[in-house]
């Protein structure tokens, strides 16, 4: 019988767990009454918490002691979106207006990204672009920013009614444009012209929720209830990650083979991760304590040495911001067992 180098790998104990090494900290900060973290850029998260009453667009990195609250001075109240690098995006309710918001970790950072109008909210960044939301003349219009309100672009494509876009990542952004009524996923590369549907033909609504590299997560309203989708830049490529008695699902977040997300299983909602398929899915609320009742994964980043999930549980005392993380295992580490396995096996037959 022929021996396969991965049969000898599992034989000799070598093989690396997946799912079994997540691990979860508890970014809560002591002193305010819920939090949430919504996302993260390599070991930095974001997101808001309530101190003293007030809501606060919010910065960790990666301790629930490393908490600093960013509402900006003037400011009603606030919360951060997403992050890349030392940037966060989010939103301030300044006055009577929500403006869309920049910052680098600190209230003082605070830089007003508002191109005017009823008012704005940013929800990507990616490198020096911010993507999000003009509210307008009784709309919202998909845009996108480089650092400076002035410099906002509106990418509503002909024909739409509504759109927001949710996320970048290089050149693209995704969200959602509304035709005839109809909410349909989509991307663009930077102009209203260059908008790509990828509404699925099962489905009755889809919003396109983040992207990395060429693929796209989100959500697709298919038969009473939503389901978490994957995109691979086509319509045609639509695939439904809901899994296996789920009533619902949505997935917030992508970063390289991982999906992040949220499903709806015997009446709570349970924190998700897949890799590309309904089957693949794995329930990261079952790492948290009894206490957590719900839970659900915002977005995944890695440093290169670790994956980070970014989400929340919500506990008898209010929603918690909560970190999963997993070591990233080293570059071809499984090849280069299997590899040696494989030589091994040669010199055996020798």
């Amino acid at each position: 019988m022929k021996i396969s180098p991965l049969f000898s790998l599992l034989a000799l104990g070598l093989c690396v767990p997946a799912h079994a090494v997540w691990s979860v900290t508890f970014l809560h900060p002591g002193g305010t009454s819920v939090s949430a973290a919504f996302g993260g850029s390599g070991t930095v998260q974001c997101g808001v918490a309530v101190a003293s009453g007030v809501q606060h667009a919010s910065y960790w990195n990666s301790t629930a002691g490393s908490w600093v609250g960013m509402n900006p001075a003037g400011a009603n109240y606030s919360e951060a979106y997403a992050a890349s690098g030392s940037t966060q995006v989010g939103y301030a309710h300044v006055g009577v207006t929500t403006k869309a918001s920049m910052w680098s970790g600190s209230a003082a950072s605070w830089v007003d990204l508002h191109p005017g109008g009823l008012g704005s909210i940013a929800y990507g960044v990616w490198g020096g672009s911010q993507v999000g939301a003009h509210y307008t003349s009784g709309t919202v219009y998909a845009g996108h920013w480089a650092g400076t309100a002035g410099s906002f672009v509106n990418i509503n494509p002909t024909g739409s009614t509504a759109s927001t876009a949710y996320a970048a990542f290089g050149g693209t952004q995704v969200g959602y444009s509304t035709f005839a009524g109809v909410q349909e996923a989509g991307l663009w590369n930077g102009t209203a012209a260059s908008w790509v549907n990828l509404h699925p033909g099962a489905a009755t609504a889809s919003q396109a929720l983040a992207v990395h590299g060429s693929t796209q997560v989100g959500q697709a309203f298919v038969g009473t209830n939503y389901h978490a989708s994957l995109w691979s830049g086509t319509s045609s490529s639509w695939v439904d990650l809901n899994p296996t008695g789920a009533s619902r699902s949505t997935a917030h977040g992508v970063n390289g083979i991982y999906q992040v997300g949220g499903a709806i299983i015997g009446g709570s909602q349970r924190a998700s991760l897949w890799s590309g398929s309904a089957g693949s899915w794995f329930d990261l609320h079952s790492v948290l304590p009894a206490s957590f009742s719900n839970s659900v994964a915002r977005s995944i980043t890695t440093d290169g040495v670790n994956y980070y999930i970014s989400g929340l549980g919500r506990t008898t005392s209010g929603d918690q911001a909560l970190l999963w993380v997993q070591p990233v295992p080293e570059p071809g580490t499984l090849v280069a067992l299997a590899l040696g396995a494989g030589a091994m096996l040669k010199k055996r037959k020798r």
